[in-house]
């Protein structure tokens, strides 16, 4: 489940404010349960379980399903989410401006995939799935969502700075996940990152999400295919790499030659990850961001025209 910092949210910050409730998804991530069989395991009165399972449900966390007994139908609660991600609101940098570019899923130049794999338009599927050899289908620009189970995808990039900018940060943003035939939400996988060459580390997938239907997905979404992924976001500064806000790599601008003009980034799953859980890339159309594969180049303006595209480098203890 993916929800925003907002006052929308609040039925779900609320639901999980209680430790009666708490409780309740603890049991029902082991089994479905009825209010009487709740109630009993945590030692309170069927009706004041019965309200804390409506609450638990208003907020998407549960649902309640009539299940076939020996005396009839009779209504037990299961847990629908293992995951709840929670999106702050972005930090502005003001000092900055900005350069935006929004890369689609399908316009990759190169790539290498073993099955499971598959790519789609918000249309149709490309091809038949499991079959490499459509990742070079003429249709694979307009693809919106790819997956495979080990591999990568290259894109290259341009360089949109002009000779008066001096880049200061850049941040991509991509909304992935890890890829199981049919789904499975505790699946972990070590995608990894790398631009101009330069391994940027690794951030590692928790499942490939099939417990609620992504967004932004197409009806024809069949509800057994990848659902949703989560937002990943890298931040390269002068100073190291960052993944979600922990960093991975300490390294110059220079070092990750991000002054060409032509970048190459590339988003795979190693043979030799330690989680070879496959990969899903959600574009605009799908999942629970409708973006593509976001880059900002964040930059300040220079005097000269002949001075460096990249900061100077500092000395380390002057950080």
């Amino acid at each position: 489940m993916h929800i925003p910092l907002s006052k929308d949210s609040l039925p779900v910050f609320e639901a999980l404010a209680s430790p009666a409730r708490i409780d309740i998804i603890t049991l029902l991530s082991k089994k479905r349960m009825n209010v009487k069989e709740l109630a009993a395991a945590m030692g309170l009165s069927n009706p004041v379980t019965a309200k804390h399972v409506k609450i638990l449900e208003a907020a998407g966390i549960i649902k309640t399903e009539r299940i076939p007994g020996k005396a009839g139908l009779q209504k037990q609660s299961i847990l629908k989410v293992d995951l709840i991600e929670i999106e702050f609101p972005q930090k502005v940098y003001p000092a900055y401006q900005f350069y935006e570019t929004s890369v689609p899923v399908g316009q990759y130049v190169d790539f290498y995939v073993v099955p499971t794999c598959g790519l789609a338009t918000t249309e149709a599927q490309i091809g038949e799935y499991d079959e490499p050899k459509y990742f070079m289908d003429t249709r694979r620009t307009q693809a919106a969502i790819l997956w495979f189970t080990q591999g990568f995808v290259e894109y290259k990039i341009v360089n949109p700075l002009t000779d008066m900018d001096r880049l200061q940060m850049v941040e991509i943003e991509m909304e992935l996940s890890s890829e199981f035939p049919t789904g499975n939400n505790n699946w972990p996988s070590d995608i990894s990152f790398q631009l101009n060459g330069v391994d940027l580390g690794y951030w590692t997938s928790p499942g490939d999400f099939v417990d609620v239907r992504g967004k932004y997905n197409p009806d024809w979404w069949q509800p057994a295919m990848n659902q949703y992924g989560l937002k990943v976001t890298l931040r390269i500064t002068n100073h190291g790499v960052w993944i979600n806000g922990k960093q991975l790599l300490w390294s110059r601008m220079r070092e990750l030659k991000l002054d060409k003009m032509i970048w190459d980034f590339r988003i795979s799953v190693k043979e030799d990850a330690e989680n070879i859980g496959g990969c899903t890339i959600f574009g605009k159309g799908f999942g629970n961001y409708d973006s593509n594969i976001e880059f900002k180049f964040y930059y300040s303006e220079k005097t000269d025209p002949e001075e460096d595209m990249l900061p100077p480098e500092l000395p380390v203890e002057s950080i």
